[in-house]
């Protein structure tokens, strides 16, 4: 257990590089692992999370290089797998656990997903149902729609699901799966998530096409595939970790960050647009795209925010970001609304729950509801031992919180920041 204590500052300076992005770490070594040749990963996240995806395809005979400037994946083929020996462990990550099911279902061999506590207390039914609508045989061990997971060999075949939620681990489970099936696979869900694994499939060599309704669904289309091919990733920083600095810029009086490579997918970008929307100061630089994924520098500098509602189609392109815009939403000017984020209380915690008990704790007026919160911006945060519950969104966003609060907080068990941002703290201090 570790205990990190967390003064007020009087501002913030500097630019900061934040790691690789989460969400395309995991994939690039999904897909380079089951394509044919060498991928080069630069600015890969080698946090706890991601490196848990790496040890499964380990496991499953995939030479996979970690040097100080890269991660080369020595892919095996779309077939090229090995069964592995023992259970493949995922640790605390429920992207590795959601989307390798995908392409464990297309294997000819027997396998177990399992993680730690936390992870196997999660729910897996959203992507069971539809793994068995395509011929999987997906079973959870325990009985209980959890981890452990075991997956047997079955023929796959291609459907069309209608996602009752719009998420990323849902759609990306059925189009890697997908990528075995003897006919098109096609996902509609009721608004667009994030689309790295589209994006990433297309630059692997899949045939696959998207496409946006006149009534804001979106479907992804993955025709049958022979092959993958090996590729170049270049990763550009996560957001989800660049909003906690941001945040602390727009939060801390006397602060100006500078932000570099920050990836600002549409998809992901919705931190921004709440950012807009409480009137604060964040400006795009040197804005560009490779690979399909749009990346720009952020300017970040204080300014008087307030209230804004946040609900809809907004919500699946910031969904990690709650936790921290909860803690700007206390410290700007007037209310603001979070609904239609029921998804929350499915996360390493249930952040509904969690996020409310420790802005009570700091003195803010929250109310939880079903599917969000209502948060009464007045300032004035007070110190105060926060529990993280070992989620390290929710160490990070009280971290930013602790900032502006009067007197110290303690942040306990602070070292789970290492499955997303392992030099969290470093950097924290070193702009302080």
């Amino acid at each position: 257990m570790s205990v990190k204590n967390i003064g007020r500052s009087s501002g913030l300076k500097g630019t900061v590089c934040v790691p690789g992005d989460k969400s395309i770490s995991h994939r690039a070594v999904m897909l380079g692992s089951i394509a044919l040749g060498t991928t080069e990963i630069t600015n890969f996240l080698e946090g706890a999370d991601c490196l848990a995806t790496i040890g499964c395809f380990r496991k499953m005979g995939v030479e996979i290089e970690q040097r100080q400037e890269c991660i080369l994946v020595h892919g095996k083929g779309l077939r090229g797998l090995r069964p592995p020996a023992g259970i493949l462990d995922v640790g605390n990550s429920g992207t590795t656990t959601r989307l390798i099911s995908g392409i464990l279902c297309g294997q000819d061999f027997t396998s177990v997903l399992s993680g730690d506590a936390s992870l196997n207390s999660r729910p897996m039914g959203r992507i069971i149902t539809p793994l068995r609508n395509m011929g999987a045989s997906v079973t959870s061990v325990n009985g209980n729609g959890c981890a452990p997971l075991k997956i047997e060999p079955g023929r796959i075949h291609g459907i069309h699901y209608e996602s009752p939620v719009a998420s990323a681990q849902v759609k990306s489970a059925v189009l890697l799966a997908g990528l075995y099936a003897d006919n098109t696979t096609s996902v509609t869900e009721p608004s667009l998530s994030r689309n790295h694994t589209e994006l990433m499939l297309q630059n692997f060599g899949a045939a696959l096409s998207a496409a946006m309704h006149p009534d804001g669904r979106a479907t992804a289309e993955l025709a049958p595939c022979t092959e993958l091919y090996g590729r170049q990733i270049h990763v550009p920083g996560d957001i989800s970790s660049a909003a906690y600095f941001i945040a602390a810029g727009l939060t801390v009086p006397g602060s100006e960050l500078l932000l570099k490579n920050v990836g600002t997918n549409f998809t992901r970008a919705g931190f921004l647009t709440v950012c807009q929307n409480m009137g604060a100061r964040v400006t795009r630089l040197n804005e560009t795209v490779q690979g399909g994924e749009a990346r720009a520098d952020l300017l970040v500098t204080p300014g008087r925010l307030h209230g804004t509602v946040i609900e809809g189609d907004l919500i699946p392109s910031l969904i990690d970001e709650i936790p921290v815009i909860a803690v700007m939403a206390a410290c700007a000017e007037g209310t603001t609304v979070i609904r239609d984020a029921a998804e929350l209380k499915v996360k390493e915690t249930d952040r509904i729950a969690t996020v409310t008990e420790n802005l009570r704790a700091m003195g803010a007026c929250v109310t939880p509801t079903e599917d969000g919160m209502i948060i009464e911006g007045r300032g004035g945060l007070k110190g105060a031992f926060i529990e993280s519950h070992m989620d390290h969104r929710i160490a990070m966003a009280f971290a930013v919180a602790a900032l502006s609060a009067e007197g110290e907080s303690r942040i306990n068990n602070s070292q789970c920041v290492d499955v997303s941002y392992p030099a969290f703290w470093e950097t924290l201090d070193m702009l302080r």
